[in-house]
């Protein structure tokens, strides 16, 4: 406990250890990107050579310093020609590692050498690379540069998609008109951009309308469109929602995919709806393709909700057998098979981890922080936030707020409200206020309060998930409830608040609600 006490000193004394309360690994997070995977334009990437050192590589380990030309010449010097295949291999090997700078050089290279007959997926890139570095006007400008055969479809979509990319809504509105007086057809990519610009709550409204013209343009949904439409309805906790999009989306016969199904499983997760979750998690299993490692890390993720051990297990074994475990895996496999209530599993994933990574993220320590508080070992915590401090990782609102739990599991609860306060003075995003770990922990408070009959803190922490709409299942107002029940306090317009914000009374409801009748005064 001695390294709770510090921190506590050090809180006081105004020296916060961190500014951040990043969660990296959460559902959401895996999701966002799934969702987004799809929307650069990009071509067939082609087979990977079997050279020991690819034009890739050899571009991906050039210092800073120095320029694309030395990579090309060292290429050329052990007689490998450049051709397209390794020059569009080595683009989206750089775009996914998001070396924009070096793409735009290897692009003005081949422009300028001309090593092949050029086409317009060169010039593509070339646009796509110069707005991504050098800003809009610049894009714009080099598009009228472009020789007049090559500004057809795809360089306008790839216009209107750099447009996007910068948030210019009008822009690249008007380019997509100008696409429709030349007859050209505007890509689902530009209007799964618009779609994602328009989720925030003050604009979601917009969205019909974009799905309207759509329709109007002629273009046909992919299923990604379908996918981000059901992400933002997930992030909304509205299962209903989520429902209906679903339906549409199998009405306009577009085929789902593990994407989609992925998103559906983990909605219907944290909603606690686990007979559903399990039915779609099977549907998840049968449409995987290949060794997709964001698939695993959810499928993980959802054993742990479903306390399916032995398919937690199964699916690690797969992981491990991938040509490179990433450490947001090992972080994973940690949380579910702490979620299931195997510990000695977590701990010693903890100690692999250790042995094979180098442990310089805060996610790492929280992965196996979060265990320990959930189950109350609040003297294992304290230890590993000592550890973590050695290791220079610094705390962040995660890492308070699960040391939190762990302290008021353990009886602690001075030491809990201090370490909570601790936690609240550091910035924390709004996408990690509405991450599910977040929310998952926060719940865990309001319930650990609840079942001491302190309203006052419980309906606190409540007001968080009031706010990220969590508290529309129905399981989060019960366990508010369940805190007025302990306190034996009266609450008169309960049921009517918890109508008004979007949570449909169960059973366990009516049963609280009449014990809480028997405190009226």
């Amino acid at each position: 406990m001695q390294a709770i006490r510090t921190l506590h000193k050090r809180a006081f004394c105004a020296i916060f250890l961190d500014n951040r309360g990043r969660i990296l690994h959460s559902p959401n997070s895996i999701f966002s990107s799934l969702c987004s995977s799809d929307i650069n334009v990009s071509s067939e990437e082609p087979q990977m050579t079997d050279r020991s050192i690819s034009l890739s590589s050899r571009i991906e380990l050039l210092p800073r310093t120095q320029s694309v030309i030395s990579a090309f010449q060292s290429w050329m010097a052990d007689g490998f020609p450049i051709h397209r295949g390794e020059i569009f291999r080595t683009i989206n090997r750089l775009r996914k590692l998001k070396m924009n700078k070096r793409a735009l050089e290897v692009m003005e290279w081949v422009i300028r050498e001309r090593p092949y007959k050029l086409k317009e997926l060169d010039y593509s890139y070339l646009l796509e690379f110069t707005t991504k570095i050098h800003g809009i006007s610049q894009g714009e400008t080099l598009f009228t540069r472009i020789p007049q055969d090559f500004q057809n479809e795809l360089l306008y979509n790839n216009l209107v998609l750099a447009c996007l990319d910068k948030g210019v809504i009008k822009l690249s509105l008007e380019y997509m008109k100008r696409m429709r007086e030349l007859g050209f057809p505007i890509s689902y990519l530009a209007f799964n951009r618009l779609i994602i610009l328009h989720s925030s709550p003050g604009r979601r409204k917009t969205i019909p309308k974009i799905l309207t013209q759509m329709k109007a343009d002629k273009v046909i949904p992919h299923p990604s469109t379908y996918n981000i439409l059901l992400k933002i309805e997930a992030d909304d906790h509205n299962i209903e929602g989520l429902s209906k999009v679903f339906d549409e989306m199998k009405k306009a016969q577009v085929e789902p995919s593990e994407i989609t199904y992925c998103i559906l499983a983990t909605a219907h997760a944290v909603a606690r709806l686990y007979a559903v979750c399990e039915a779609y998690v099977e549907e998840v299993e049968k449409c995987k393709t290949g060794n997709n490692w964001s698939t695993f890390d959810v499928l993980i993720i959802l054993y742990g909700y479903l306390g399916k051990q032995r398919k937690v297990e199964e699916t690690w074994d797969t992981i491990q057998n991938f040509p490179y475990v990433r450490y947001k895996s090992f972080v994973l496999a940690i949380e579910a098979f702490g979620r299931i209530g195997w510990l000695d599993r977590a701990e010693d994933l903890w100690l692999e981890m250790k042995a094979k990574k180098r442990l310089k993220r805060t996610e790492q320590f929280n992965s196996i922080l979060s265990v320990y508080c959930r189950h109350g070992f609040v003297d294992k915590a304290s230890e590993l936030f000592e550890e973590m401090g050695i290791n220079g990782c610094k705390a962040n609102a995660i890492t308070y707020r699960n040391l939190g739990l762990g302290c008021l599991k353990a009886g602690l609860v001075e030491e809990a409200l201090k370490t909570l306060q601790i936690g609240s003075n550091h910035t924390t995003s709004t996408w990690v206020r509405r991450s599910s770990p977040w929310m998952e922990t926060t719940l865990l408070l309001v319930e650990t309060f609840a079942d001491m009959g302190d309203i006052e803190n419980a309906n606190k922490l409540f007001q968080e998930l009031k706010k990220s709409r969590y508290s529309r299942y129905t399981f989060v107002y019960n366990t508010l409830l369940k805190a007025y029940v302990k306190a034996k306090v009266y609450c008169p317009d309960f049921l009517k608040n918890m109508i008004l914000w979007g949570a449909r009374p169960d059973a366990e409801t009516y049963s609280l609600l009449r014990l809480i009748e028997e405190f009226k005064t």
